[in-house]
């Protein structure tokens, strides 16, 4: 694991627990300790942990009433417990593994021997997560990849890629930045003929003009001061595959003159050079500009904008397409916990209704970017509201709740989430009593989720 492997040591006895952290801490593990069965199922539900070590003999709640609690669908950690019993009880620890604990071990044991155990089934949960992300790498090897969308207007693009895709037509891309142009375009080049030839993108408007030019044309050696050998520009690089010119509505005047003549022609000469370079390249350009404005203030050339638009895709922004969210999010937590390597959260209901609600001005890169920093600071197994960047403090003044109605009813959401929709312990934390919460619910509308 990438991170140190969690483990939860429960037993009512503070030497035992203290001993057992020291040894544990030592071998490089985190480690949390709780006093009885109830503090275990609290710190169950708050944080995800690798091994629970969990004494048999506790008063109160015992370590099998706890295994249970665990175990069950009101807690479910996929923690893998070890027991810990004395002598006098192994038929009872035997019991436990038929509840589902992984192995016990005997009082009095040595810092060996837990980590032989511990080291044990550490490799077991590497193994089984491996076997995890790997299928779902497998199950995400679709037709067109990472792009993801129920709605009509992505139904509507899914099908124009599908019938682009085949042929050499120059491709303009149109939408806000931040929509997936590029990946459109990597959708449309790897279900070409072309698909095994480099995809080279570039993007125009992160260069200056100079830049740009030797960029995208190569330069001879000498052509310039610095020029010490002869580079190859993108388009020889992309020869027989695709060649995607991002923000090309950033481009000067004098490069679109140049751009032009080599869609005209299909060959170019490098900077400095006089010996014309044939090439076989498909260009797909993107822009997050109003070329029809533009070329009506003579900043973009009409000729250049037919020869780029021979076939259009709009892609809309998100908040356009908002039915598309739940999936995005879906497959962000899928892509990100991948990269994270952890097992895939759930979303509450609260902060799938607080994505819902925002305008997205950085559309789908701002969502992935949302969910990337939701799965690093967050500590348990949903992403709830305040792990979202306008769920809390950071929420700008446009997109915070104005009124104090809706202030009062994400707080009773997340307090009831948090006490997994139980409304006694709810009522009890918001200090109100259940008559009141159930008045609230009702007011606001509050249902637990799938009801």
């Amino acid at each position: 694991m990438s991170r140190k492997a969690r483990i939860l040591v429960v037993d009512d006895e503070a030497p035992m627990r203290e001993s057992l952290k020291d040894w544990l801490t030592e071998d490089g593990y985190e480690v949390g300790l709780a006093a009885s069965g109830q503090e275990a199922i609290a710190m169950a539900r708050e944080k995800e942990w690798d091994v629970i070590l969990l004494d048999l003999k506790m008063p109160g709640m015992d370590g099998i009433e706890t295994l249970r609690r665990l175990k069950s669908e009101e807690v479910g950690t996929d923690a893998q417990i070890l027991m810990m019993t004395a002598y006098g009880t192994i038929d009872t620890a035997v019991q436990a593994m038929k509840e589902g604990a992984f192995d016990y071990l005997l009082k009095p044991f040595d810092p060996d021997q837990v980590e032989m155990e511990i080291r044990k089934i550490v490799s077991h949960r590497e193994l089984m997560l491996e076997n995890i992300l790997l299928r779902q790498k497998l199950e995400e090897r679709e037709e067109f990849e990472e792009i993801v969308g129920k709605s009509e207007a992505m139904q509507r693009i899914f099908d124009l890629i599908r019938k682009v895709a085949p042929t050499d037509s120059t491709v303009l891309i149109t939408g806000e930045s931040g929509t997936g142009k590029e990946l459109i375009a990597r959708a449309i080049h790897g279900n070409s003929p072309r698909c095994y030839r480099p995809f080279i993108a570039v993007s125009c408007g992160a260069l200056p003009d100079s830049i740009l030019e030797s960029e995208l044309f190569g330069y001879e050696k000498g052509a310039f001061t610095g020029a010490d050998r002869t580079k190859r520009g993108r388009f020889e690089l992309a020869h027989q595959g695709t060649l995607f010119l991002d923000e090309v509505g950033d481009i000067s005047l004098k490069t679109q003159i140049d751009l032009l003549r080599v869609l005209q022609e299909r060959e170019f000469c490098r900077l400095g050079g006089h010996e014309p370079i044939k090439v076989d390249v498909r260009v797909i350009a993107a822009t997050n500009r109003d070329l029809k404005k533009a070329i009506q203030e003579n900043r973009f050339r009409e000729d250049l904008y037919y020869r780029l638009n021979v076939i259009s895709i709009h892609v809309p922004p998100l908040r356009e397409r908002k039915e598309d969210i739940p999936l995005l999010v879906d497959a962000f937590i899928k892509k990100h916990s991948l990269a994270l390597n952890r097992e895939p959260v759930k979303i509450s209901p609260s902060a799938l209704k607080l994505l819902m609600e925002y305008d997205w001005p950085g559309n789908v890169r701002e969502l992935e970017n949302v969910i990337e920093r939701a799965l690093v600071i967050g500590r348990g197994k949903q992403i709830l509201p305040e792990d979202l960047p306008f769920g809390q403090k950071e929420t700008s003044p446009r997109e915070q709740p104005k009124a104090l109605r809706e202030v009062e009813r994400l707080h009773i959401v997340r307090i009831l989430e948090e006490t997994g929709w139980n409304v006694k312990q709810a009522a009890q934390l918001l200090e109100i009593d259940r008559q009141t919460l159930y008045n609230k619910m009702k007011r606001y509308n509050i249902k637990p989720p799938g009801r």
